[in-house]
């Protein structure tokens, strides 16, 4: 039986040494990505918002941002910038268009609330690191004071947003919006 034991232990050690490892290596292109703003993005692979093309994406007020890593996208999350809280995509786009165009009167900082109407990942990680980067640069804003979300009334989106520290503030008739707290 003393045999059996020191042997369990040291099997079970190498299980525990092999499983992190593997996690290690998992997660590991974590390490490396970083936040590009991208020119366009192919809508196709959007499963929230495919409808959308990159003229509208890329419009007045609103942008495109990937995390990159060893040159491929691994995860995109599209916004816009606003000074209301929209409840729709048609409000969105109006939104941020009128604050583009308030702004290019003043400083061309844009609006005060980044909205993020659209996010996915095709790497296990992604969405989480895409939204924690955004958060970051967000923060390093001059201008920016809220991030916001437009997001679909389905579970999914209420599971991410809310695993993800935001708060639900708002249901309505075809979106809801989360907030993520900006400090």
């Amino acid at each position: 039986m003393k045999t059996f034991k020191p042997r369990l232990k040291a099997r079970l050690r190498k299980n525990r040494q092999v499983l992190n490892k593997n996690i290690d290596n998992f997660f590991g292109w974590v390490k490396g990505a970083k936040l590009v703003e991208l020119k366009e993005c192919n809508t196709e692979e959007d499963p929230v918002r495919p409808e959308l093309d990159n003229k509208f994406r890329t419009g007045y007020g609103r942008k495109i941002y990937g995390v990159e890593y060893q040159e491929e996208i691994h995860a995109v999350m599209c916004f816009a910038y606003t000074n209301k809280i929209p409840r729709s995509v048609d409000e969105l786009e109006k939104l941020s268009t009128d604050a583009f165009l308030q702004s290019a009167m003043r400083d061309q900082s844009g609006g005060r609330i980044a909205i993020a109407y659209t996010v996915w990942s095709k790497k296990k990680g992604g969405g989480k690191l895409i939204v924690k980067e955004v958060f970051k640069k967000i923060k390093k804003s001059n201008h920016l004071n809220r991030l916001i979300t437009l997001s679909p009334l389905t579970e999914m989106a209420t599971k991410f947003h809310s695993n993800n520290g935001a708060k639900l503030i708002q249901i309505n008739e075809t979106t809801q919006n989360f907030e993520y707290k900006v400090m």
